[in-house]
């Protein structure tokens, strides 16, 4: 497999190959080959034991070096406190062992299980990438059609509280971000409402900007997009440049609905991943930028951060989210959702699947970074 280097860093990079898939609801589908498998949740339609145990199964027998898992607001035994306050109201006298149909996952041995936690992947195999890569994983999407597991107060309805506290839980230099639901206005089109997607989860994506966004959910929403962020502090916070759709090529073949966002491909993903500064080296700037607030001709050269980061009244939180991370220009978001349409839910129309999104990317090698 050959390394790719990009010029303006000195770390060597491969390509590693994301196997993408969610909302299966019971489903199994032919996944291809890759390095790593990630599901974005709703395993199932109910969460019940069985319907757990038929896919893990089927997951844990996948053949990739890094299986990753987060679950959705249909599997509902997987959400402890959904249980206590529902569970025998949705299951009625079939109660189901919530702490059972947990252990499928939280014990596998083949499975990573993300619970709104973030891990650092190194994938190690002789035969494999041998890159490393952060990933935040959540089940948690917005309130949607009554009670389900995993959900909180949509924005609107609660002046964003809910959303803040528990989005803010994203490490900024995540690389791969996985959430049930979708970012507003991207890649969460749904047949019921314009835009069914979190607009804290945007303006999430915006601060860390990873290299990959996947989410699923929104089943009508299936589809890729790569987004480039305004970075200019004289600009809106939040404020995106703009916005390629993605078309599969082959959508009725069995060819893979592939994108290839490597230096090879001829098109990379604009984002080193470059890490956040500490806070202490955050604390130094800031004070750095006070002293010399009031020069008109301030050298922002020395400093080693972008002329754009604003005045010393910037909070921390703001600074952090460019100094020394001017390099994460561009985010690909995906929903991988298999299911077609609103399928279980009754009078969407019959079920459809679409096939798992593929998606290569150059991540670093972890040697070289040892």
């Amino acid at each position: 497999m050959a390394d790719t280097t990009a010029s303006s860093s000195p770390r060597r990079t491969r390509r590693t190959r994301f196997v993408c898939i969610s909302d299966t609801h019971n489903c199994t589908v032919r996944l291809p080959k890759g390095d790593v498998l990630i599901h974005c949740g709703d395993l199932t339609n109910q969460g019940s034991f069985g319907e757990l145990s038929k896919q893990v199964q089927w997951l844990e027998a996948a053949d990739f070096e890094c299986k990753i898992i987060v679950a959705g607001n249909h599997d509902l035994t997987l959400d402890a406190d959904f249980m206590t306050k529902y569970g025998a109201y949705r299951f009625n006298t079939a109660l189901q062992p919530a702490e059972d149909c947990r252990a499928l996952l939280t014990e596998s041995k083949s499975l990573t299980y993300l619970r709104h936690e973030s891990r650092t992947i190194k994938l190690n195999s002789p035969s494999g990438p041998q890159t490393t890569f952060s990933v935040f994983g959540s089940p948690y999407s917005p309130v949607w059609g009554g009670a389900w597991a995993f959900q909180y107060a949509r924005p609107e309805d609660d002046d964003n509280k809910a959303a803040r506290l528990l989005w803010d839980d994203i490490p900024l230099d995540t690389d791969i971000l996985i959430t049930h639901g979708p970012a507003r206005t991207h890649c969460d089109y749904s047949l019921s409402r314009e835009t069914a997607g979190c607009e804290i989860i945007r303006q999430k994506l915006w601060q860390v900007r990873p290299r990959l966004a996947l989410c699923g959910h929104i089943h009508e929403a299936r589809g890729a997009e790569r987004v480039r962020w305004s970075l200019d502090s004289n600009v809106a916070q939040y404020a995106e440049l703009g916005r390629t759709a993605w078309q599969d090529p082959n959508p009725d073949s069995d060819k893979n609905a592939l994108i290839d966002l490597t230096a090879k491909g001829g098109n990379p993903l604009d984002n080193d991943g470059s890490p956040c500064l500490s806070y202490e080296e955050l604390c130094k700037i800031k004070s750095a930028l006070a002293t010399s607030d009031q020069e008109e001709d301030r050298d922002m050269n020395s400093m080693d951060i972008d002329e754009d980061l604003g005045s010393a009244h910037s909070s921390l939180a703001a600074l952090a989210s460019r100094a020394g991370r001017l390099g994460r220009k561009e985010t690909c978001v995906v929903n991988c959702a298999i299911q077609h349409v609103s399928y279980p839910h009754a009078g969407r129309g019959p079920r459809r699947l679409n096939k798992p999104i593929v998606v290569d990317l150059d991540l670093p090698i972890w040697a070289d970074q040892e």
